[in-house]
């Protein structure tokens, strides 16, 4: 089993970021043996609260490489 995962893995990389990213999340949902309803309704409005604030202009955004300094203390 261990051969075969590591061969799923490599496979897995050579696929485009934004395959990899769907792949990953879809594995990490299957970890989930229940679904917290509240939980997934507070996430909807907590998303759509942020896409009000971006859309209003009240949130600005960074670029990720000034984040991940200020992240990081760099």
């Amino acid at each position: 089993m261990k051969n075969d995962a590591s061969e799923l893995l490599a496979k897995a990389l050579k696929l485009p970021a934004e395959a990899r990213a769907a792949l990953a999340g879809s594995l990490i949902e299957s970890l989930d043996e229940t679904i917290d309803e509240d939980a997934e309704a507070a996430w909807a409005d907590e998303i759509s609260r942020r896409i009000r604030e971006l859309d209003s202009g009240r949130a600005k955004t960074v670029p990720w490489s000034k984040a991940r300094r200020m992240i990081l203390g760099r």
